[in-house]
């Protein structure tokens, strides 16, 4: 069955063939019409009211089994501190906690959605925090983001080089369609912030997959010149924004 932000997808990526060229990059699938709250194509119960910290909303597609892997839970974990039988179905616009309960006024496990040494997810109404995402790859920044003229940087590597998910979520595109991005992931984070990695060579995900922060992806490629590179991009409300601001300083 065909899930609706598929249908948001594959709408997208037809208005994206017919985009405006800008500083040599086409218009992004999200340009038009941003995958998250978009009320013709998702429930209204979604909506864009953030969920607290150690909750997660549940999207189209979204089983109990594949948010417990990417917040790093057993599926047990999940449905016991929702009260929820472990082959429990779930609905989109369902909150369910990811983390566990207080108890005795603390947290009994480090911060939702953290591997080790990893950094929580994003929420949907953070402000652009150094260190929230982690580099997707280890390299140079051979063009800097600028407002008007580019959506991202490019970060220099090896052909073949791992492609890292920048924080925890969910694929929402990973194809060839759009030709000056070459085989391109897009992950949703939140109701606001998405992150799209672009020149890759190969794809290690597919639409819908859960994905945790630090997890393989992709696979470096090259650009029309040859150079080895991955483009990457950070929209927060649809908006595209300087990934440096949410990068730790030491990084790529």
């Amino acid at each position: 069955m065909t899930r609706p932000w598929q249908l948001t997808v594959t709408r997208l990526l037809a208005a994206a063939a017919l985009g405006v060229m800008l500083d040599g990059c086409t218009t992004m699938p999200w340009d038009s019409t941003p995958f998250y709250g978009n009320t013709q194509s998702r429930p209204t119960t979604l909506g864009t009211v953030p969920v607290p910290a150690g909750f997660y909303r549940v999207n189209p597609g979204d089983s109990l089994a594949g948010i417990a892997s990417a917040y790093g839970h057993k599926p047990q974990d999940i449905a016991t501190w929702n009260g929820l039988p472990v082959n429990a179905a779930v609905a989109p616009g369902q909150v369910l906690r990811v983390s566990p309960p207080m108890a005795s006024g603390s947290v009994v496990t480090p911060p939702v959605g953290v591997a080790p040494g990893g950094n929580p997810p994003p929420t949907a109404s953070a402000a652009p925090q150094q260190g929230v995402l982690q580099w997707p790859l280890r390299g140079p920044v051979l063009r800097t983001f600028a407002a008007g003229r580019s959506n991202g940087i490019v970060i220099g590597g090896r052909p073949g080089d791992p492609v890292k998910a920048a924080a925890t979520g969910r694929v929402v595109y990973a194809g060839s369609g759009i030709e000056a991005y070459g085989p391109l992931i897009i992950i949703k984070h939140d109701d606001s912030l998405i992150t799209a990695y672009g020149q890759n060579s190969t794809l290690l995900v597919k639409e819908g997959d859960a994905v945790a922060q630090g997890q393989t992806i992709g696979e470096v490629g090259v650009d029309s010149r040859g150079v080895a590179s991955i483009q990457f991009e950070v929209r927060q409300n649809g908006q595209p924004v300087d990934p440096l601001a949410w990068l730790p300083r030491s990084g790529g």
